[in-house]
Protein backbone atom coordinates (compact mmCIF):
# COMPACT_ATOMS: atom_id res chain seq x y z
CA UNK A 1 0.00 0.00 0.00
CA UNK A 2 1.14 3.52 -0.80
CA UNK A 3 0.06 7.08 0.03
CA UNK A 4 0.71 8.93 -3.22
CA UNK A 5 3.41 11.09 -1.62
CA UNK A 6 6.31 10.85 -4.07
CA UNK A 7 9.69 10.43 -2.38
CA UNK A 8 11.89 11.21 -5.35
CA UNK A 9 12.15 11.25 -9.12
CA UNK A 10 14.13 8.35 -10.55
CA UNK A 11 15.49 7.84 -14.05
CA UNK A 12 14.83 4.94 -16.37
CA UNK A 13 18.14 3.43 -17.40
CA UNK A 14 16.66 0.73 -19.60
CA UNK A 15 13.41 -1.02 -20.47
CA UNK A 16 14.02 -4.41 -22.01
CA UNK A 17 10.89 -5.73 -23.73
CA UNK A 18 10.33 -9.44 -24.28
CA UNK A 19 7.16 -9.73 -26.30
CA UNK A 20 4.26 -8.46 -24.19
CA UNK A 21 6.27 -8.15 -20.96
CA UNK A 22 9.64 -6.74 -19.94
CA UNK A 23 12.23 -5.72 -17.36
CA UNK A 24 12.63 -2.17 -16.12
CA UNK A 25 15.93 -0.79 -14.77
CA UNK A 26 15.78 2.45 -12.78
CA UNK A 27 18.38 4.72 -11.14
CA UNK A 28 17.30 6.00 -7.73
CA UNK A 29 18.62 7.11 -4.37
CA UNK A 30 16.29 7.65 -1.43
CA UNK A 31 13.87 4.80 -2.20
CA UNK A 32 16.73 2.30 -2.14
CA UNK A 33 17.52 3.03 1.51
CA UNK A 34 16.72 -0.11 3.54
CA UNK A 35 15.16 -1.66 0.43
CA UNK A 36 15.71 -5.32 -0.33
CA UNK A 37 14.87 -7.76 -3.10
CA UNK A 38 11.16 -8.52 -2.98
CA UNK A 39 10.17 -5.10 -1.65
CA UNK A 40 7.59 -2.96 -3.44
CA UNK A 41 8.23 0.41 -5.07
CA UNK A 42 5.60 2.45 -6.90
CA UNK A 43 6.95 3.62 -10.27
CA UNK A 44 4.68 6.35 -11.68
CA UNK A 45 1.98 4.85 -9.50
CA UNK A 46 2.57 1.24 -10.57
CA UNK A 47 3.40 -1.19 -7.76
CA UNK A 48 6.48 -3.13 -8.89
CA UNK A 49 8.58 -5.70 -7.05
CA UNK A 50 12.34 -5.16 -6.77
CA UNK A 51 14.07 -8.14 -8.42
CA UNK A 52 17.70 -6.99 -8.19
CA UNK A 53 19.80 -4.23 -6.63
CA UNK A 54 23.18 -2.91 -7.72
CA UNK A 55 24.48 0.38 -6.34
CA UNK A 56 21.99 3.09 -7.25
CA UNK A 57 20.08 0.82 -9.67
CA UNK A 58 17.16 -1.53 -9.19
CA UNK A 59 15.26 -3.73 -11.62
CA UNK A 60 11.65 -4.87 -11.70
CA UNK A 61 9.77 -7.29 -13.91
CA UNK A 62 6.75 -5.88 -15.73
CA UNK A 63 3.95 -8.21 -16.83
CA UNK A 64 1.72 -7.81 -19.88
CA UNK A 65 -1.31 -6.67 -17.85
CA UNK A 66 0.72 -3.80 -16.39
CA UNK A 67 1.84 -2.65 -19.82
CA UNK A 68 -1.74 -2.82 -21.14
CA UNK A 69 -3.17 -0.83 -18.23
CA UNK A 70 -0.48 1.83 -17.94
CA UNK A 71 1.65 4.19 -19.98
CA UNK A 72 4.82 2.14 -19.50
CA UNK A 73 4.88 1.13 -23.17
CA UNK A 74 5.85 4.72 -24.01
CA UNK A 75 8.75 4.90 -21.56
CA UNK A 76 12.38 4.98 -22.67
CA UNK A 77 15.86 5.39 -21.21
CA UNK A 78 16.35 8.86 -19.73
CA UNK A 79 12.70 9.39 -18.77
CA UNK A 80 12.01 10.57 -15.23
CA UNK A 81 9.55 8.61 -13.07
CA UNK A 82 7.94 9.21 -9.68
CA UNK A 83 9.03 6.77 -6.97
CA UNK A 84 7.55 5.83 -3.59
CA UNK A 85 8.33 2.94 -1.26
CA UNK A 86 5.46 0.92 0.18
CA UNK A 87 4.12 2.52 3.34
CA UNK A 88 5.58 1.26 6.61
CA UNK A 89 3.13 -0.02 9.24
CA UNK A 90 4.03 2.89 11.53
CA UNK A 91 4.05 5.47 8.73
CA UNK A 92 1.86 8.55 8.32
CA UNK A 93 -0.82 9.09 5.69
CA UNK A 94 0.18 12.25 3.87
CA UNK A 95 -2.00 11.55 0.84
CA UNK A 96 -4.68 8.88 0.49
CA UNK A 97 -4.87 5.08 0.26
CA UNK A 98 -3.17 4.08 -3.00
CA UNK A 99 -2.89 0.43 -4.06
CA UNK A 100 -0.44 0.88 -6.93
CA UNK A 101 -2.84 -0.98 -9.23
CA UNK A 102 -3.49 1.30 -12.20
CA UNK A 103 -7.09 1.55 -13.41
CA UNK A 104 -6.14 3.05 -16.77
CA UNK A 105 -4.57 6.06 -18.40
CA UNK A 106 -5.46 9.62 -19.23
CA UNK A 107 -4.16 12.30 -21.58
CA UNK A 108 -3.06 15.76 -20.53
CA UNK A 109 -5.20 18.23 -22.48
CA UNK A 110 -4.26 21.60 -20.99
CA UNK A 111 -2.14 23.43 -18.42
CA UNK A 112 -2.88 26.90 -17.06
CA UNK A 113 -1.08 28.88 -14.39
CA UNK A 114 -3.10 30.62 -11.68
CA UNK A 115 -1.05 32.47 -9.09
CA UNK A 116 1.41 30.04 -7.55
CA UNK A 117 -0.44 26.96 -8.83
CA UNK A 118 -0.86 25.24 -12.19
CA UNK A 119 -4.19 23.77 -13.29
CA UNK A 120 -3.79 20.51 -15.21
CA UNK A 121 -6.67 19.10 -17.27
CA UNK A 122 -6.74 15.35 -17.91
CA UNK A 123 -9.04 13.51 -20.32
CA UNK A 124 -9.84 9.88 -19.63
CA UNK A 125 -12.37 7.09 -20.14
CA UNK A 126 -15.99 7.04 -18.99
CA UNK A 127 -15.20 4.15 -16.61
CA UNK A 128 -12.60 6.20 -14.75
CA UNK A 129 -14.68 9.39 -14.85
CA UNK A 130 -17.52 7.58 -13.05
CA UNK A 131 -15.40 7.55 -9.89
CA UNK A 132 -13.95 11.05 -10.19
CA UNK A 133 -15.56 13.34 -7.61
CA UNK A 134 -14.88 17.04 -7.11
CA UNK A 135 -12.76 17.51 -3.95
CA UNK A 136 -12.17 13.75 -3.91
CA UNK A 137 -8.83 12.02 -4.42
CA UNK A 138 -7.15 10.75 -7.56
CA UNK A 139 -3.67 9.35 -8.16
CA UNK A 140 -1.87 10.64 -11.27
CA UNK A 141 1.47 8.97 -12.05
CA UNK A 142 1.69 7.99 -8.39
CA UNK A 143 0.89 11.49 -7.07
CA UNK A 144 -1.98 11.89 -4.60
CA UNK A 145 -4.00 14.87 -5.80
CA UNK A 146 -7.32 16.53 -5.01
CA UNK A 147 -9.81 16.81 -7.86
CA UNK A 148 -10.51 20.51 -8.36
CA UNK A 149 -12.99 20.30 -11.23
CA UNK A 150 -14.99 17.67 -13.13
CA UNK A 151 -16.31 17.78 -16.69
CA UNK A 152 -17.97 15.20 -18.93
CA UNK A 153 -14.74 13.64 -20.22
CA UNK A 154 -12.10 15.56 -18.26
CA UNK A 155 -11.11 16.46 -14.73
CA UNK A 156 -8.75 19.07 -13.33
CA UNK A 157 -6.21 19.20 -10.52
CA UNK A 158 -4.38 22.22 -9.16
CA UNK A 159 -0.66 21.62 -8.60
CA UNK A 160 1.15 23.58 -5.89
CA UNK A 161 4.83 24.61 -6.36
CA UNK A 162 6.20 21.88 -4.05
CA UNK A 163 4.39 19.11 -5.94
CA UNK A 164 5.45 20.63 -9.25
CA UNK A 165 9.11 20.68 -8.19
CA UNK A 166 9.23 17.23 -6.56
CA UNK A 167 7.33 15.21 -9.20
CA UNK A 168 7.22 14.75 -12.95
CA UNK A 169 3.70 16.12 -13.51
CA UNK A 170 4.62 19.62 -14.68
CA UNK A 171 7.32 18.17 -16.93
CA UNK A 172 4.60 16.36 -18.87
CA UNK A 173 3.45 18.02 -22.08
CA UNK A 174 -0.01 18.42 -23.60
CA UNK A 175 -0.86 15.09 -25.25
CA UNK A 176 1.27 13.02 -22.87
CA UNK A 177 -0.17 9.89 -21.25
CA UNK A 178 -0.45 9.60 -17.46
CA UNK A 179 -1.32 6.64 -15.22
CA UNK A 180 -4.52 6.94 -13.21
CA UNK A 181 -5.79 5.17 -10.12
CA UNK A 182 -9.26 5.94 -8.79
CA UNK A 183 -9.93 6.31 -5.08
CA UNK A 184 -10.07 2.80 -3.59
CA UNK A 185 -13.05 3.57 -1.35
CA UNK A 186 -15.09 4.66 -4.37
CA UNK A 187 -14.31 1.41 -6.18
CA UNK A 188 -15.53 -0.71 -3.27
CA UNK A 189 -18.71 1.35 -2.92
CA UNK A 190 -19.41 0.98 -6.64
CA UNK A 191 -18.93 -2.80 -6.42
CA UNK A 192 -21.18 -3.18 -3.37
CA UNK A 193 -23.92 -1.08 -4.94
CA UNK A 194 -23.76 -3.24 -8.08
CA UNK A 195 -24.09 -6.40 -5.97
CA UNK A 196 -26.97 -4.88 -4.03
CA UNK A 197 -28.77 -3.91 -7.23
CA UNK A 198 -28.28 -7.39 -8.70
CA UNK A 199 -29.58 -9.08 -5.55
CA UNK A 200 -32.53 -6.70 -5.33
CA UNK A 201 -33.51 -7.58 -8.89
CA UNK A 202 -33.36 -11.27 -8.02
CA UNK A 203 -34.90 -11.31 -4.55
CA UNK A 204 -36.63 -7.99 -4.13
CA UNK A 205 -34.27 -6.38 -1.64
CA UNK A 206 -31.17 -6.40 0.55
CA UNK A 207 -31.09 -9.48 2.79
CA UNK A 208 -28.95 -10.82 5.62
CA UNK A 209 -28.13 -13.80 3.42
CA UNK A 210 -26.69 -11.53 0.74
CA UNK A 211 -24.61 -9.60 3.27
CA UNK A 212 -23.21 -12.81 4.75
CA UNK A 213 -22.46 -14.20 1.28
CA UNK A 214 -20.22 -11.22 0.50
CA UNK A 215 -18.59 -11.15 3.91
CA UNK A 216 -20.28 -8.01 5.22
Amino acid sequence: MFTGIVEEMGEIVGFSRQGTCGTLKIRAGKVLENTGIGDSIAVDGICLTVTSLCGDLFTADVMAETIRRSGLANKKAGDKVNLERAMAADGRFGGHIVSGHIDGTGTIRARQREGNAVWVTVETTAEIMELIVEKGSVCIDGISLTVAGVGEKTFQVSVIPHTGAETTLLFRQTGDTVNLENDMVGKYVKRLLALQSRTKDQSGGLTMEMLERYGI
